[in-house]
């Protein structure tokens, strides 16, 4: 693989935590950060772009942007579990990379989901899916026995879920659950993840401050709040994350 494809590659690649690696925010309130999982789901949600898809899709956090905020990765997904079982948070696999999840609140995605059914012959499928499948759903995919013997769909009605958005292919007999019309989604967040990075890499020493960088304009290539993305790559470790007298220092890990 040669340097320019292995980076694009890397630039997707959620890295490995390292040891001694520190990050802002974590364990505090620092810039007014939530120290308890459910509020900071919610401040994460506020910073998704909402008019940049026309309040059309359901307020989406990557799980890993919480590790960006909380050092202890393994009460994040105890937390995070407990508000799945419980029926307030559902997850989904993000087609860009295997480690990538996204988290949406339940009552958020009914919404939106519904809204989007307006008038169509899909609604009533819809509406049961929802009803009968997301109450309890800590599952990220269906196999098709689950679907008619559990859930009790026809194999029609799941063609009709797929064709919605709800549900796409995951393999023969198995499908993802799925935020419908997502695809721009995620269109926009590698593309504007790629820009940020390149900033940080670009930056003297492949530092930069984090407040700086958060001050940046944003290019035509970042249509997301640049501290959407800043939570990103600290979480995901694309950068370390580095407190100093000067503020937290963001430095680009060259892989």
């Amino acid at each position: 693989m040669n340097r320019k494809r292995a980076l694009i590659s890397d630039t997707f690649n959620l890295k490995k935590r390292r040891n001694g690696s520190e990050k802002f925010g974590a364990g505090n309130d620092k810039d007014g950060e939530p120290k308890d999982m459910k509020s900071t789901l919610e401040y994460l949600m506020t910073l998704f772009p909402r008019k940049l898809f026309n309040d059309t899709l359901p307020q989406v956090v990557l799980k890993h942007q919480l590790y960006s905020i909380h050092n202890d990765k393994t009460l994040v997904d105890k937390e995070v579990n407990k508000l799945r079982e419980c029926g307030e948070l559902l997850m989904f696999q993000l087609g860009f990379d295997s480690e990538a999840f996204g988290l949406v609140f339940t009552s958020d995605y009914k919404t939106k989901v519904l809204a989007g059914e307006e008038g169509k012959g899909t609604r009533t499928t819809v509406e049961k899916f929802l009803e009968k499948v997301l109450p309890s759903c800590t599952d990220l995919s269906f196999s098709k026995d689950k679907m008619l013997k559990v859930f009790l769909f026809t194999d029609s009605e799941i063609t009709q879920l797929v064709k919605s958005g709800v549900l796409t292919v995951r393999e023969a007999g198995s499908w993802w659950l799925s935020i419908p019309n997502s695809g721009k989604f995620t269109k926009y967040f590698i593309q504007g993840r790629k820009a940020v990075l390149g900033m940080v890499r670009k930056s003297k020493y492949g530092e930069v401050l984090q407040a700086d960088l958060e001050e940046r304009r944003t290019t035509s290539q970042v249509k997301f709040p640049m501290r959407y993305h800043v939570h990103d790559i600290v979480g995901a470790e694309l950068v370390e994350s580095i407190p100093t007298t000067s503020g937290t220092l963001l430095r680009f890990v060259d892989s």
